[in-house]
């Protein structure tokens, strides 16, 4: 049921799978780390060697020029903790991907570890006793079979501990600096078995060979001799199982056949028990413990009225850190592990937390920290005297005004609350009623947060054009019954909370009544499209981002490790009356009804949803006479993350609204 539970806002380790939210990329403005542009010449933009297009028009340099300064604003991620050391591992953008950095001490240099073409995904150090060792993870073109490697930083060599070929997720090093665990479907494509790999590439094996597609590497004992793993059985239930390393047993620790979601699970109190996040009796996900030789589960909070969405024990076994989602807002949490008390936390110059890692012998905690006023940067806690140390400070912000988002709450048809980030224009620079995007979470159980909107800026800034980000029925947060509330025929309830959001915005003096258009990227791509065809009346143009067109076509065609699970979400297509519903309300055969011009955005190695999907869409909507406009970039998956492309699409959508929204006219138009 719960999604992106281990890391709270970008890297979601389980519903991840299935959202995406349209690329706000930070790049490195160190000219030095960009990577070659294409050859310019004319007043146009060079379409990048991998992208495609048809129908989109020539990209004026100017455009290019004016938006510039909101391209280049910097951000980095926190990865990890030397082992030994007071210094830190981030992610940033390095040759136009996201590559691994060591910092030595707070704001200081950047020290690339890795490189290429393609974009590391996640990294950590391994507790080798030298703290010469890290692994990470990376796939090529989008295809998203994340590979792992072993880096030493002594000599740069690096060694590939997975197969090459499959996908291995969910990895989490040992205590002893020797292995790593993770899931890979390598025997089947479809079904994830429990492997472990040696750092020093001698010797690879699988512990526990699984049955079905959903089995994660959750934790490793203290000691390294047993693995905590999780059977994630549907999206509304999951369970913990602690394997033997030597033998490969399983013993399942959770009630078994209960409807409970469980995540986040870490061994504490000398393995004797596991603390975790879950559901248990709650309408909300919450802190729980779980006695690993009884079973018995005990909550470690009151009754809760947020979701809890990280955790994190401090390597002295003393200190739990948490962090809830309060209506979208990180709110840090300490607890004493021994009395149960609270902490006393400092307020964070910042909305969004994310990774949470204690340093291995200081009392001090690290995360990633973003807001409306700057992107990711890493911060450490001291937990004794409360200082908060700021190690990266990548923001370039040249002189631009961030927004800050307005919480706006919608009453739906049934009286269901739906919540809303609302960016408006500054209305001394854009006075009067302005054009606005509705932009639509992926997911569907995604959650639209006050994170930092990066290049989104300049539509407020420099287009005068306001931003909407609802959290529809099924969005993350809000508990279990809020999520549960769109899953199969059910979603036509989802699609009455969007007309509530646009009446809203209709209805708002801000906003101009006549200028309204939509986008979203993956489900929320999918929303676009539903919402073009069902409220023609009201939209003037909207762009979808790898979203499905079909769902029935969508779920024959999604990567089989995925199928089952979205059935669970979107209802199950072999079943007579659910097909009949899902082709009834596919958008691509309902083109005829969308009347609104259309851009389409998607990467050609696609796991999640298929190219086919897009390339329906376009068909579909040319073959009833419509405006469409098809981008498609063959080195890209689910989003782009390149930055070539991701800047080439932020143009081009630029371009679609001027025209579109704006009714500005484009000087030309490619072959």
């Amino acid at each position: 049921m719960y999604p992106r539970l281990r890391h709270s806002l970008v890297a979601c380790l389980w519903a991840a799978s299935f959202s995406l939210i349209i690329p706000i990329p930070a790049y490195a403005e160190d000219t030095a780390e960009n990577p070659k542009a294409p050859a310019e010449t004319g007043d146009v933009l060079p379409v990048p060697a991998k992208i495609r297009i048809e129908g989109v028009p020539a990209i004026p340099k100017a455009q290019r020029d004016a938006a510039n300064a909101y391209l280049s604003l910097g951000g980095a991620t926190f990865q990890g903790w030397h082992p030994l050391e007071r210094s830190i591992l981030v992610s940033a953008r390095r040759g136009g991907v996201n590559q691994l950095h060591t910092i030595a001490e707070p704001e200081g240099k950047r020290l690339p570890v890795t490189q290429g073409d393609e974009p590391v995904s996640a990294g950590a150090f391994a507790r080798d006793g030298v703290g010469e060792t890290l692994v990470y993870s990376s796939d090529k073109g989008g295809d998203e079979c994340f590979q792992l490697y072993s880096h030493n930083l002594k000599t740069g060599k690096n060694i590939l501990l997975t197969d090459g070929a499959s996908r291995n997720r969910d990895w989490s090093l040992s205590p002893d600096g020797k292995w790593v665990a993770y899931a890979s479907n390598r025997r089947n494509n479809r079904d994830f078995d429990i492997f472990i790999s040696r750092l020093d590439g001698t010797e690879t094996r699988c512990v526990v060979q699984c049955p079905t597609p959903n089995w994660r590497a959750e934790a490793w004992s203290k000691g390294a001799t047993s693995l905590l793993v999780v059977n994630r059985v549907s999206s509304e239930k999951s369970e913990f199982h602690t394997v033997n390393i030597s033998d490969g047993k399983l013993r399942q620790i959770t009630r078994p056949g209960a409807e409970v979601y469980y995540s986040s699970g870490r061994f504490a109190e000398d393995n004797k028990a596991v603390y975790a996040i879950a559901n248990v009796d709650s309408d909300f996900l919450t802190l729980v413990r779980i006695d690993v030789a009884t079973g018995t589960q005990e909550p470690l909070l009151a009754k809760p009225g947020w979701d809890t969405e990280a955790l994190a024990i401090s390597h002295d076994g003393k200190t739990l850190a948490y962090v809830q989602n309060e209506d979208g807002f990180s709110k840090l949490h300490l607890m004493d592990i021994a009395s149960r008390k609270e902490l006393q936390v400092p307020a964070l110059p910042g909305d969004i937390i994310s990774k949470l890692r204690w340093h291995p012998s200081l009392r001090e905690l690290a995360f990633t920290l973003s807001g409306s006023q700057s992107p990711n940067d890493a911060y450490s806690l001291e937990v004794d005297s409360g200082k908060i140390t700021r190690w990266t400070t990548r923001t370039k912000k040249n002189n631009l005004a961030f927004a800050s988002p307005e919480l706006v709450h919608v009453k739906s048809f049934d009286g269901l609350r739906i919540s809303n980030l609302v960016y408006r224009p500054d209305p001394q620079k854009f006075p009067g009623p302005r054009p606005v995007v509705v932009v639509f979470h992926g997911g569907p159980e995604g959650q639209s947060r006050p994170g930092f909107r990066g290049n989104y800026n300049y539509y407020l800034n420099e287009l005068g054009i306001g931003l909407v980000y609802p959290n529809i029925r099924g969005s993350l947060g809000y508990g279990r019954t809020f999520v549960q509330l769109d899953n199969g025929g059910l979603r036509e309830n989802a699609f009455k909370d969007a007309r509530a959001v646009f009446d809203w915005a209709r209805n708002d003096p801000g906003f101009d009544s006549q200028k309204i258009a939509v986008m979203g990227g993956s489900y929320g791509g999918y929303m676009t499209l539903a919402c073009l065809y069902r409220f023609n009346d009201i939209l003037c143009c909207g762009v979808d981002n790898v979203g499905m067109s079909n769902l029935v076509a969508f779920l024959k065609n999604t990567s089989d490790y995925r199928r089952d699970n979205r059935r669970g979400e979107y209802g199950d297509e072999r079943k007579p009356e659910m097909r009949k519903y899902l082709e009834a309300t596919a958008p691509a055969n309902n083109a005829a009804k969308i009347k609104a011009p259309l851009f389409i955005i998607q990467g050609q190695n696609d796991p999640r949803v298929p190219a086919s999907e897009a390339e329906a869409m376009r068909d579909a909507i040319r073959k009833q006479g419509g405006t469409v406009w098809y981008l498609v970039a063959d080195d890209e998956g689910h989003g782009f993350k390149k930055k070539p492309n991701v800047d080439y699409q932020f143009h081009s959508t630029v371009m679609f609204f001027k025209k579109f929204l704006l009714d500005e006219q484009p000087q030309s138009t490619s072959k």
